[in-house]
């Protein structure tokens, strides 16, 4: 069985994988004392354990001393790459773009070979684009939701506001509304600049995935959500390795 974990700065999402497909899935903390909490079978049940991390690297070790005592099994983490049957890496410094858009990228090459964007809606939202022929076009990184609304708190002292999610971009009449109104409003026209960039490049398909993504959906984005977009790639590349 192969174990995947896409660890952030704080969150972790992990997966199981045999022969069958998925057999479990779950959530943890990625400095919680048992980051993988559920996790249904023993250490000798699992032969590999591949990662794609953001974290720091003093967490990324201390994930990896977490694992280590748990699992008897190998651990690799799997970082950007120049290249990869035929999904080419826009950056020159390839080294430089952070392992979970570049798995994104790479799960969604597998099953839309004809070009697509990939918006990764998580604590930082990050919009991809690759064309027909595999070669990344390049992308943007923006700050996400909860980094917008706590920046504003704890930057803006006297911007007080009860943070709430609302559909709402109609400007706002008090404070919280216009912060919450404008989150949306920025929501709205991230969704429209993708949308226009998806037609003027001629690229069909949009995939969602992170933990915002259902807001996105909500304010109309046309996107295919794909929760564990960033796994997929993962288990992809490390089973290719594993056949090597």
């Amino acid at each position: 069985m192969r174990l995947v974990i896409d660890a952030g700065n704080s969150r972790l999402k992990w997966r199981l994988d045999g022969a069958g497909g998925v057999l479990a899935q779950g959530l943890g903390g990625i400095e919680d004392a048992d980051p993988l909490p559920k996790l249904p079978v023993g250490a000798g049940a699992i032969s590999r354990v591949a990662v794609s991390t953001v974290a720091s690297e003093e967490k990324r070790l201390r994930l990896l001393q977490s694992l280590s005592s748990r699992v008897s099994a190998p651990i690799r983490c799997y970082w950007s790459e120049a290249c990869r049957n035929g999904l080419v890496n826009a950056y020159r410094n390839y080294q430089q773009m952070g392992a979970d858009r570049w798995h994104a990228m790479y799960g969604a090459w597998l099953d839309y070979k004809q070009g697509f964007i990939v918006v990764d809606a998580g604590s930082a939202i990050t919009v991809d684009y690759v064309g027909s022929s595999g070669h990344h076009l390049g992308g943007f990184i923006l700050p996400g939701l909860h980094m917008m609304r706590r920046s504003l708190q704890v930057d803006a002292a006297r911007i007080g506001f009860d943070p709430i999610h609302v559909s709402d971009c109609s400007p706002g009449k008090s404070t919280s509304e216009c912060v919450n109104h404008g989150l949306t409003w920025l929501s709205s026209a991230l969704i429209g600049r993708v949308h226009s960039d998806s037609e003027n490049a001629g690229v069909r398909d949009i995939l969602v995935t992170g933990g915002d993504a259902e807001r996105l959906l909500n304010l109309g984005l046309k996107a295919t959500y794909r929760s564990s977009l960033v796994l997929d790639g993962l288990a992809a590349i490390d089973a290719q390795v594993d056949a090597e």
